[in-house]
């Protein structure tokens, strides 16, 4: 019998928070997205599938909401998101999409509220960048800040993002890269995929610190 989502999802909260209580995060520059919610200026989080567990764990006073597929699993992850303070809007690239990035792009205008999406999500390919993070900024307008989050230890799943599930009391490095505002003045497709590829590299681009120790998969395995 499948359990009801507003059953499972305080019980899968609770877990979530005591196994990020115990990882051992790091973060670096943080502080310019720091400095633009203060001063109250919307904003883009951008990051890879499988590299987002732990994120919302660092949340703090962000006001964050992200775009959720309107499928059953995605009903267990929009309660399990709303737990933990979370806003979704419910939509996908296949049903729903363009209804879901306009009223995430009103909560960040009227409300203050941050996006947050997985830019290659929720099918991939994996590691590369679609449009809705683009759209999204553009429409807003937010500074864009791509993320990383490197796993030290990790269990890597065999789905479609390779899922990192960081092992428990193990280091985990977030680098926030430095936020930026899309320079297309008028989203035509070939703007789109210039402000897609911009966002792509920049991704790509990002390193943890030079004393953080974390070693990098093997080729391939990436």
């Amino acid at each position: 019998m499948r359990v009801p989502p507003w059953l499972i999802a305080p019980l899968v909260n609770g877990l979530y928070r005591l196994w990020c209580s115990t990882l051992r995060i790091r973060e670096t520059g943080r502080e310019a997205l720091d400095a633009l919610e203060a001063a109250g200026k919307p904003t883009m989080l951008s990051l890879w599938h499988d590299e987002l567990f732990a994120l919302m764990h660092v949340r703090r006073s962000l006001r964050i909401v992200t775009i959720v597929s309107q499928s059953n699993d995605g009903e267990y992850l929009a309660r399990l998101l709303q737990a933990l303070g979370l806003k979704t809007a419910r939509g996908s690239s296949s049903r729903g999409g363009l209804k879901a990035l306009l009223h995430a792009a009103r909560l960040m205008r009227e409300e203050n509220y941050n996006g947050c999406i997985t830019v290659d999500g929720p099918r991939g390919p994996r590691h590369t960048v679609k449009p809705g993070a683009i759209i999204l900024a553009f429409r807003t307008p937010a500074h864009v800040i791509p993320i990383r989050l490197f796993l030290h230890r990790a269990k890597k799943f065999r789905s479609w993002d390779r899922f990192q599930l960081p092992l428990p009391f193990s280091k985990v490095d977030i680098v926030f890269g430095a936020p930026y505002l899309l320079s297309a003045t008028e989203l035509t497709d070939e703007e789109l995929e210039r402000e897609r590829l911009e966002l792509e590299g920049r991704l790509h681009a990002l390193r943890p610190p030079a004393d953080s120790g974390y070693v990098p998969p093997p080729a391939g395995e990436e």
